[in-house]
């Protein structure tokens, strides 16, 4: 399971009726969580003190914009007709983003089904502004006199007017209908496709327990059975005759510890084929979702649903994406055909049998035994110099080195917090002040968001010229454990993890723009996690980790040499991790591409696509597809991360890689990338960052220079050798 599966949903980015313009609260709403321990609701809003608390949330934010809707339509000065658009959007993305986090993560049923009632009503009033054609053409006006506007409100009126258009405003009142249906639709699919996943995780029965590690026993459900030739007048001895097994839930976490550590090749497989085969229910979901989508674009007048969200981005079209993926397709096979090869021939070296077959299931099993054996890695060691509250003081050490700013732990108000276990920050800055929020819900629990994810709670704007409203965040994860528990401690792809999310945090926190339209991670899609990606070679850096990493009972630095051997083996099958996700990226583009053939199923083109993409075989029977949530959250758009790991390579290497922690280091990537948000336009700052060659055109698109990121996976001397040859 690659890092960027384990990260279900990165950001939690919904689209609502102005693109990404999901912010966080009511102006006239403010938060109180601050204020003395006064008592306030969830996240600091008076209404959400209990869950019927959110009815009102919706009525005061549908209010609200009503109030703003009829300002507009008196037509005042176009600066404040952007204003009020904006003030709008965070009013009732306020709305969108706190039910997102109170359904993923409260551990009381009633807040997540009433969480679940506000965000179906808030997205139906989201279908009302999206065909307000008195706002369009007062958005439209105001676009047209720019030289009224600033930069960043002319930038803000353009997006607004482009993303109007993608809500169908221009259609004729019947296809405006039937979009406004499909919409409806879509979230509805969305929704059931993603609840489907935790309500049929799949689970596999095994007998006798011996068969599974001890040391991932805690995972799974202990079960029994009477052993056979048990009468019935020996029941009494039940304690003598039960069979003891476990239940194993293929989930991704679960599934991923069973591949990766079980020996018995039968128990992988049986493991491999049901957490690859449910939900059954997300066959039809997922047709019916690109269906859906495809008639959708093809309303809006695009040759698919690619085309019609892939436009906005850098990317431009589909045919860009395409041309990129399939290049880095080519570039990356000859070192994954060989990384397979040495796996294969490992697995028979072990097994004793000099023509037995290398499958799927055995993939995670053989390579960190290789891994384990090349480097001598035992994960108890490395685990043991990342005590999770090291950690976090890692990142506290990263923002003030590079930033010049601190977090600060914050007491929460009474009916702040959703569950003992979060904790709050505030980012404080000694020339400008508090920054910004954080929210840490960071262990795992029964019913909540399984992955980990940055949800936006506020977005960050400018209110006058004396006053900004301050950007709040929570980062959201499953590490086992508890805060009251002091044996919590991250394997280095847990640490890594966290850095990531970490990085969408900043990005928000240190976000400074007018409009929370393009506050933090409100950019373009194939931009949006670059930052995110930069962070994360923070974690694998010596120079920062010795900061930080240190064993939990004796407090010794973690040796040097160790950190080298994490890098060997994180190197050892990079090769098929990137042909992994470039296989992810080319089937999200197929299959919200131009019609697919009405005769196929998505399981066929998908089992196709891995025999022609990736060095590994399908296994009948498996249906990958109907449990990869991106499809739902980054629906034509998987690519970004690839595009975000090449931009980010360049960075590192040209930018961060001399001097990582180094104040102008920071500087740099705060005041010409972070703070920006979507407020300038994402090429100009690469360019302005790092200067020429970290992109280049093609065919009216932007793709990412690949040379750094070549020079990093070593693919150019690899040719040069196989040239050699």
């Amino acid at each position: 399971m690659s890092t960027l599966i384990r990260r279900t949903a990165p950001i939690l980015r919904l689209k609502s009726c102005y693109s990404d313009l999901c912010s966080t609260r009511l102006l006239h709403s403010r938060s109180v969580g601050r204020r003395n321990g006064a008592p306030t609701g969830l996240y600091g809003f008076e209404h959400l003190k209990t869950a019927k608390g959110f009815q009102r949330f919706v009525d005061d934010a549908i209010e609200r914009s009503a109030e703003l809707v009829n300002f507009i339509s008196e037509k005042p000065s176009s600066a404040e007709v952007i204003r009020a658009m904006d003030e709008i959007s965070d009013t009732v993305c306020c709305v969108v983003d706190s039910a997102e986090l109170c359904r993923q993560t409260h551990p009381e049923r009633e807040f997540v089904e009433e969480a679940d009632q506000a965000s179906m009503r808030i997205n139906e009033y989201l279908h009302y502004l999206n065909t307000n054609h008195t706002l369009y053409d007062v958005v439209k006006k105001a676009e047209q006199d720019s030289h009224l506007l600033s930069k960043e409100a002319h930038r803000a009126a353009n997006h607004l007017c482009i993303d109007f258009e993608k809500g169908g405003i221009h259609l004729c009142p019947q296809k405006l209908d039937r979009v406004n249906q499909l919409n409806i639709d879509i979230f509805h699919l969305c929704r059931e496709f993603s609840q489907n996943i935790i309500t049929d995780p799949g689970r596999v029965d095994i007998f006798p327990a011996s068969r599974i590690p001890k040391h991932i026993h805690h995972l799974l459900k202990p079960i029994y059975r009477i052993t056979s030739g048990t009468s019935s007048e020996s029941l009494r001895s039940w304690d003598n005759r039960k069979d003891k097994g476990f239940r194993i839930t293929t989930e991704p976490r679960t599934l991923h510890s069973i591949l990766q550590w079980t020996s018995d090749d039968e128990v992988r497989k049986m493991a491999y084929v049901k957490g690859n085969a449910v939900p059954h229910a997300n066959h039809e979901v997922l047709d019916k979702l690109i269906a859906a989508r495809h008639e959708l674009s093809q309303i809006m007048g695009c040759r698919s649903y690619s085309d019609f969200m892939v436009k906005p981005n850098m990317a431009s079209s589909p045919d860009v994406v395409m041309t990129f993926l399939l290049e880095m397709s080519q570039m990356i096979k000859p070192k994954a055909d060989e990384e397979f090869k040495a796996i294969q021939d490992f697995k028979r070296e072990k097994s004793g049998q000099r023509c037995v077959d290398l499958e799927p299931w055995d993939e995670a099993y053989y390579t960190a035994m290789m891994k384990s054996s090349a480097y001598n890695l035992d994960s108890s060691v490395v685990a043991s110099y990342f005590p999770l509250p090291q950690c976090i003081e890692g990142l506290k050490m990263l923002v003030e080195s590079l930033f010049g700013a601190t977090f600060h732990s914050v007491p929460l108000a009474p009916g702040e917090s959703w569950h003992p276990d979060v904790l709050k920050m505030s980012l404080h800055h000694p020339e400008e002040g508090d920054m910004g929020y954080l929210y840490l819900d960071l262990y795992s629990r029964a019913s909540k968001y399984p992955g980990c994810a940055n949800f936006a709670i506020k977005g960050g704007r400018r209110i006058s010229e004396s006053e900004y409203q301050l950007p709040v965040v929570a980062l959201v994860c499953n590490f086992t454990g508890s805060h009251n528990s002091s044996t919590v401690r991250l394997n280095h792809g847990e640490v890594e993890t966290l850095f990531h999310e970490f990085g969408h945090a900043l990005h928000s926190l240190l976000s400074r723009t007018d409009y929370q339209h393009f506050s933090g991670t409100r950019v373009a899609l194939d931009f949006a996690e670059m930052p995110s990606n930069l962070i994360e070679y923070y974690a694998w850096d010596y120079r920062v980790l010795r900061r930080f990493a240190q064993h939990y009972s004796t407090g010794e630095v973690i040796p040097e040499k160790l950190v080298e051997s994490l890098q060997g083996a994180r190197d050892m099958f990079a090769a098929t991790e990137l042909q992994r996700q470039i296989f992810y990226a080319l089937v999200d583009q197929t299959l919200f591409g131009e019609q697919l053939d009405p005769s196929r199923d998505t399981s066929s083109i998908v089992a196709d696509m891995k025999r022609q993409y990736t060095s590994w075989k399908h296994v009948e029977g498996t249906h990958w597809q109907i449990r990869f949530s991106h499809l739902i959250n980054y629906g034509a758009g998987y690519y970004s991360y690839l595009y975000a790991k090449c931009f980010a390579a360049t960075i590192w290497q040209k930018l961060c890689q001399e001097d990582p922690l180094s104040l102008t280091t920071g500087t740099a990537l705060r005041t010409k990338l972070l703070q920006h948000g979507g407020a300038k336009d994402p090429a100009d700052m690469l360019n302005d960052l790092v200067g020429d060659g970290i992109l280049r055109h093609s065919n009216a698109g932007i793709v990412p220079d690949i040379t750094s990121f070549s020079d990093e996976m070593k693919l150019v001397e690899d040719k040069r050798k196989q040239l050699a040859l």
